[in-house]
């Protein structure tokens, strides 16, 4: 069964970009998780800055909402684009989302210890912090999602 070209396939098509098509080709699911990484990257900082800054909400408090949103995203594009974590029944999805959450989870406790530790008690400035914090939870969220919760069954 051939595998359905999805929009990101199609734009490769694209006279100006056929040229990067087998780069593409090799590469699709890491491009695909450094873009999607990069949007819900953006997604987390603007909505933190927002709460943070123009809110003031606590650091701690706003890193959980942002937290909710981004990993409602994460979930829906990681699932369709860059893992293709499709399942063959409803029980299937519920447990891939119930992992998907939980890999989350375990990130978003490693980053609250983070931004406690360096916002809270040592008084480093919120957003430093806070990016610094997105990489390290990036890098751990791709190593879950890819070996354990989108892992080829």
């Amino acid at each position: 069964m051939e595998k359905k070209e999805d929009i990101f396939d199609r734009l490769m098509h694209l006279p100006g970009l056929r040229i990067l098509e087998p780069f593409y080709q090799k590469n699709k699911e890491v491009l695909m998780y450094l873009f999607f990484g990069g949007v819900t990257f953006l997604l987390n900082m603007i909505l933190y800055a927002v709460l943070t800054d123009k809110a003031h909400m606590n650091a701690l408090i706003a890193n959980v909402i942002c937290w909710v949103v981004c990993v409602l995203f994460q979930f829906f594009t990681n699932r369709t684009w860059v893992f293709d974590g499709k399942t063959e029944t409803a029980a299937g999805f519920w447990m891939q989302m119930a992992s998907f959450f939980g890999g989350r989870l375990f990130t978003l406790v490693v980053e609250e210890i983070i931004l406690a530790v360096f916002i809270t008690w040592l008084g480093f400035p919120s957003l430093p912090v806070k990016f610094m914090a997105q990489v390290v939870v990036i890098v751990l969220n791709y190593v879950i999602s890819k070996w354990i919760v989108f892992k080829n069954r």
